[in-house]
């Protein structure tokens, strides 16, 4: 499993949390992630989705369907294969709301920023109670995250990364978790089957086994389901509130949950983070990527 890893902005909560010494920001069970939707995170994914279809694709079904008319034929697997729906950018930037639940962390709607240059930088600022608490950086190789409320800086690499979390992580997949694309590839050998309202797209690299779940009208992602064999942990994505961005789609909300088993004590583990976008741009044009480590800061190990 050399190139999968762990969800993107999963992985952002993760550091933020540890470089902000696992503090509890708020008491309060954030309302958009309840106990419902822990309960829904838990369950097979559903297999009538069509409340959850963006407005484009039913739109694109016809008023109505006479008795004597024949069942629209669905769509074949090497046309889904080659036409699965993915965002193209050169730059991606975002103002969303961010909410996070775990064992030891309730933070509900703190507002984060998020800057993307694709395949290279991932950018992203979060603000609670009306400060910066802490902004952050990942390139190809490794993440720095600024601990502004404590004056502190930590440093990632992916493999340590992986370790710590039983999980591996990259670039990569962070990057196609936050605009929606496949987080692998596809490839000619793999295979795509109808699976009710959508087209399941199975992927393996290593011992990480990857269940994409393909939108049948508008071929966007959405649902992905992440295992590694030997240790069961697992990673779920649930996209929703898909709107018109430039060509294309764009998942305007997004709930995380990870189950993992820590290597510290042995025990399982959750954490949940939804994601909800008020505003998203495709850019040619730089919007600058503002990061430096102030001399001040010390360095956690």
């Amino acid at each position: 499993m050399n190139k999968v890893l762990l969800p993107g902005l999963l992985m952002l909560s993760l550091l933020s949390s540890e470089g902000c010494r696992r503090r509890r920001m708020l008491q309060q069970v954030p309302p958009s992630l309840s106990a419902d939707s822990v309960a829904i995170v838990k369950k097979p994914i559903p297999l009538d989705t069509t409340a959850a279809r963006p407005d484009s694709a039913r739109a694109t079904a016809p008023a109505s369907v006479s008795a004597a008319e024949p069942p629209r034929p669905r769509p074949g697997i090497e046309e889904a294969r080659a036409n699965v729906a993915e965002i193209d950018f050169k730059y991606l930037t975002a103002r969303s709301k961010v909410s996070i639940k775990s064992q030891d962390e309730n933070t509900d709607n703190a507002n984060m920023n998020i800057r993307v240059r694709k395949d290279s930088l991932i950018w992203f600022s979060v603000q609670k109670l009306g400060i910066e608490a802490a902004r952050g950086i990942a390139t190809r190789d490794s993440i720095i995250i600024l601990d502004k409320i404590h004056s502190e800086y930590s440093v990632y690499d992916f493999p340590s990364l992986s370790r710590q979390f039983n999980f591996e992580l990259n670039f990569d997949l962070l990057q196609a978790l936050i605009v929606g694309n496949l987080p692998l590839p596809k490839r000619p050998a793999q295979k795509i089957k109808n699976e009710r309202d959508y087209l399941l797209l199975r992927q393996s690299e290593g011992k990480v086994m990857l269940e994409n779940y393909i939108g049948e009208e508008d071929r966007k992602l959405k649902k992905l389901m992440v295992t590694e064999q030997p240790t069961k942990n697992t990673l779920r994505l649930d996209y929703a509130d898909f709107k018109a961005l430039n060509s294309f789609l764009f998942p305007y909300t997004s709930l995380i949950t990870l189950d993992y088993k820590s290597n510290a004590d042995g025990q399982f583990y959750q954490k949940l983070l939804q994601i909800r976008h008020n505003k998203v741009e495709l850019v040619d044009k730089d919007p600058g990527f503002p990061f430096s480590i102030p001399p001040k800061y010390t360095r956690r190990p």
